[in-house]
C-alpha cells in the first residue's frame, strides 16, 4: 500500500474550506504580535510557546516558519 504524504499547504487548505479557518484573520494576528519584534531588528520571537523566525530583504519583514522555543532561530 502507498504512503500518503499530506503537505502543510493541503492541511491548511483543509481547514480554511472544511472548518472555517480564516487564514487571513490569524495572518493579520500575527503580523501585529510580531511587529514590535520586527522593529527592533529581531531574528526570531515566541509567541504563545511557539518561535517565529524572521526574515529581511531591503523593504520587508517575513515570518518564515514556526518552531519550538528552544530551537534556535539562527544556527
Amino acid at each position: 500500500m502507498p504512503v500518503v504524504h499530506i503537505t502543510d499547504r493541503a492541511v491548511l487548505r483543509y481547514l480554511e474550506r472544511a472548518h472555517g479557518l480564516d487564514v487571513t484573520a490569524v495572518r493579520r494576528h500575527l503580523a501585529g504580535r510580531l511587529e514590535n519584534g520586527a522593529r527592533l531588528g529581531a531574528v526570531g520571537v515566541t509567541i504563545d510557546n511557539v518561535k517565529f523566525v524572521l526574515q529581511r530583504d531591503a523593504e520587508n519583514v517575513s515570518a518564515v516558519t514556526a518552531l519550538f522555543p528552544q530551537w534556535p532561530a539562527r544556527t
